[in-house]
């Protein structure tokens, strides 16, 4: 007996005749073959491919990062395959060039096969959202409902599995809410950079006295006073705690400080990495925000103000999600409360110097 041919071993490994086998337009099958159809199929099924792929690194991310302590050695599988995600997001918002080259003419002309075949309906990409950290509390209704209602039971169970499940959002902020230099020895950042906030508002309140008058001076002494305001907010815990119930915050107070430091001294040998991880999940939520927007303006298209399939309500909807089903804003929200590098208060010598790796700290 001889080996397989190579193309065929290459065909069974990749399965080749079945991902080939799986497009079934069905207004050819119905006898009014509609050319653009095999497109609009192939389009979602690379989707769901990708969204495959994207649980895939999500698991193995959740797995490293929810744990009690991270290893070190994770940090750069974690950076790895979240920077891989980042970038199928990416091919994700370029594909729809692609469908774009449809006309909405033969969109109409097979929509009716679809019968209620949506893509609301996509359980894989319910469960990113949800593995990502997007709340059922924090979700906008779909067919007047549940997001979930309209999907098979296997699908409805594993969301609701997923849900109970450590997601990234809930990972990364025990994660910072256990960094170590924010308090260590007699050092405490938040206090010190208060006092730095704090000097800042004075420096301004000077200049305006000595630059302004009347009205003018009015003016601006009331916007420094609300941007102080903003500042004590996130300084005082019970203000950031009444802030969290009333959802303007998600992020623990403890994580806030931590995510706020590692930001500002990210320079620092060992914040390097952490860093590099908050943006990258920066990335994910933004790469996500454009997706549903670059997918509301394609259905739009398509589609007009009409209904989506399935009767959703298609363009509003989508249109909607783009903000409100954002998951790190918090993250983004930091950049608020940056001061100038020069008013930064100087990191004591005692934490300076284990922010160095051993190697290249001075004897």
């Amino acid at each position: 007996m001889t080996d397989k041919p190579v193309w065929d071993q290459y065909g069974d490994y990749l399965q080749v005749d079945q991902i080939l086998g799986a497009q079934r337009p069905r207004s050819h099958a119905a006898g009014q073959g509609v050319h653009d159809e095999m497109l609009f199929i192939q389009f979602h099924q690379i989707y769901e491919l990708w969204f495959k792929q994207i649980l895939f690194e999500l698991d193995d991310v959740l797995a490293r990062l929810s744990a009690d302590v991270v290893n070190e050695r994770d940090m750069q599988p974690i950076l790895t395959y979240l920077g891989r995600a980042v970038e199928i997001f990416k091919q994700l918002e370029g594909m729809i060039d692609v469908l774009e080259t449809m006309p909405p003419q033969s969109f109409v002309d097979f929509r009716e096969h679809l019968g209620t075949a949506s893509g609301f309906q996509s359980a894989q990409f319910r469960l990113i959202e949800t593995r990502l950290g997007l709340q059922r509390k924090s979700r906008l209704c779909v067919f007047h409902g549940q997001f979930d209602e309209n999907l098979n039971a296997q699908s409805q169970a594993a969301i609701q599995s997923a849900e109970k499940q450590p997601n990234l959002f809930d990972a990364l902020d025990g994660w910072l809410s256990r960094t170590p230099f924010v308090n260590l020895g007699g050092y405490a950042f938040w206090s010190e950079y208060r006092t730095a906030v704090y000097g800042m508002f004075d420096q301004k309140i000077a200049a305006a006295r000595a630059a302004l008058s009347g009205e003018v001076l009015k003016n601006e002494l009331e916007a420094i006073a609300r941007g102080k305001e903003k500042f004590e907010a996130i300084f005082d815990e019970k203000q950031h705690a009444s802030a969290q119930a009333e959802g303007r915050w998600r992020l623990s107070w403890k994580a806030l400080q931590a995510s706020l430091f590692i930001t500002i001294y990210r320079d620092e040998p060992v914040l390097q990495a952490p860093y590099n991880l908050l943006k990258c999940i920066m990335d994910v939520d933004a790469l996500l925000a454009r997706w549903r927007f670059r997918h509301a303006l394609m259905v739009q298209r398509m589609v007009g103000l009409g209904v989506g399939t399935g009767g959703s309500s298609g363009y509003e909807y989508l249109m909607a999600t783009v903000q409100t089903h954002r998951i790190f804003t918090d993250l983004f929200a930091l950049s608020t409360y940056l001061i100038p590098s020069r008013l930064l208060p100087a990191l004591p010598e005692e934490v300076s110097k284990k922010m160095h790796y051993q190697y290249s700290a001075k004897a």
